[in-house]
């Protein structure tokens, strides 16, 4: 087959802690990124100090380190859909959103961009204790989506319920609440859409090895997906497809990603 004639792949941009396990953040989102047929690039917000077991601190870049990485990207290359991970606050998310489509607005391209808030490592470290409700919802507003698992969800929210406060979220975009925490339906995920629509994913495993980093690598699925031109409820569903692939891939902590997920559960 002439190499010439493959379709290009969509560019797809994570902006997300390096994680040196390679679980979880930007190598995560990287590979996902590849196994899900789009071309991943990556800009690290910050460094980690950690493996799959344990996290001992992070070095946040600032947002001028982050700019810089963007700024050599953006004269070559577009994106269309982002994924941002971890982030030091809200407030420099809210600068570095405002840059993003600054400069793609330049180019006639507004960027979707996927937030996929880590406010604690599945280690136990915690990064963000407190949430200012006001700049949230701020923040959400510059958003297409928002992936939090049930406990970030509880923190994002004034309500003591984590479909509550995803419901009151969907107000400013687009929330997908993952659902691997919970005690009563554990794995069922629920898509709340802006126009207030829900959608229900249940877990079609029965057996899970719980894996480092699965929350990153399900969002960086979803945003690969998004950029292929799926709808937003198809692009969940075969994400959460390819997270179940790779929580079944072997019984360790570091988890293996397969490109046979899409043609396994057409």
């Amino acid at each position: 087959m002439n190499i010439m004639s493959k379709q290009a792949r969509p560019n797809v941009l994570s902006i997300a802690g390096f994680d040196p396990s390679a679980g979880a953040g930007i190598l995560a989102d990287i590979k996902t990124f590849e196994y899900c047929d789009t071309y991943g690039m990556g800009v690290v917000s910050a460094l980690t100090y950690q493996n799959d077991i344990s996290f001992e601190k992070a070095e946040w870049l600032g947002l001028s380190q982050m700019i810089a990485q963007i700024e050599i990207l953006q004269k070559r290359f577009q994106f269309e859909y982002i994924k941002i991970g971890l982030i030091e606050n809200l407030e420099v998310l809210l600068e570095l959103i405002t840059y993003l489509k600054t400069i793609h607005n330049f180019q006639l391209i507004t960027p979707k961009i996927i937030w996929d808030p880590i406010l604690k490592a599945s280690a136990g470290f915690e990064f963000h204790n407190n949430v200012n409700q006001k700049l949230l919802e701020t923040v959400c507003s510059e958003l297409f989506l928002i992936t939090p698992n049930i406990p970030e969800s509880l923190q994002l929210g004034t309500y003591n319920d984590a479909q509550k406060n995803a419901k009151q979220l969907s107000r400013f975009c687009n929330v997908y609440l993952k659902g691997g925490h919970s005690e009563e339906k554990k794995g069922t995920d629920f898509l709340f859409t802006m126009d207030g629509r829900e959608f229900l994913f249940p877990s079609e495993i029965s057996t899970v090895f719980p894996k480092h980093g699965s929350g990153c690598v399900l969002s960086a699925a979803i945003t690969a997906n998004l950029s292929k031109g799926m709808s937003l409820e198809t692009a969940c569903s075969k994400a959460k497809k390819y997270a179940a692939d790779f929580l079944l891939s072997n019984d360790s902590l570091l988890g293996f990603h397969s490109n046979n997920t899409f043609l396994k559960h057409e």
